[in-house]
C-alpha cells in the first residue's frame, strides 16, 4: 500500500500553498482501493489526504476501511509514512463504528489498529448525582 500511495503524490504549489504533497490510499472491507491527496488552503478550508480518500470511498457507497496509509515525500525525495492526525483519526471512526478495527499503516513493518491510536473512543456515560 505504501508503494501504491507514493504514486498518487502529485505536489503542486498555488499561491504559496501546497496541493497533493500528501497522499492516502485505503482498502475497504469489500477489497476496493480508494486514494486521495491533501489540499492546503489559506482560508483553512483544506483537508487531509485521508479525508479525500474517504470521500471517494463514501461517494462509491462504501464505509468500512480495512487498511489505510498516508505518505509524504520531502525535498530530498525521501518517502515517509505519516500517521493520521487527530482529526483524521476521529473522522475515520465516525464514518463507520467498525472502523475502530481499521489497520493504520505506520511504516514498512509497523501498523496499529485505529482503536489503539484513538483509545478514548467510547461516548461518555452520563454523570450521576451523589
Amino acid at each position: 500500500m505504501i508503494n501504491t500511495a507514493q504514486f498518487v503524490l502529485n505536489p503542486h504549489t498555488v499561491g504559496g500553498r501546497l496541493l497533493g504533497n500528501v497522499a492516502s490510499v485505503l482498502i475497504t472491507a469489500t477489497g476496493n482501493l480508494f486514494s486521495g491527496v491533501c489540499i492546503d488552503t489559506g482560508s483553512g478550508t483544506g483537508f487531509c489526504a485521508e479525508h479525500s480518500a474517504i470521500a471517494a470511498m463514501v461517494t462509491a457507497g462504501e464505509y468500512q476501511i480495512t487498511k489505510i496509509v498516508a505518505v509524504w515525500r520531502d525535498d530530498d525525495g525521501l518517502l515517509y509514512v505519516l500517521p493520521p492526525c487527530g482529526r483524521c483519526r476521529e473522522f475515520i471512526r465516525q464514518v463507520d463504528p467498525a472502523n475502530l478495527d481499521t489497520e493504520v499503516i505506520l511504516g514498512q513493518h509497523r501498523s496499529a489498529m485505529l482503536r489503539d491510536l484513538l483509545p478514548a473512543h467510547d461516548w461518555p456515560e452520563p454523570l450521576t448525582s451523589d
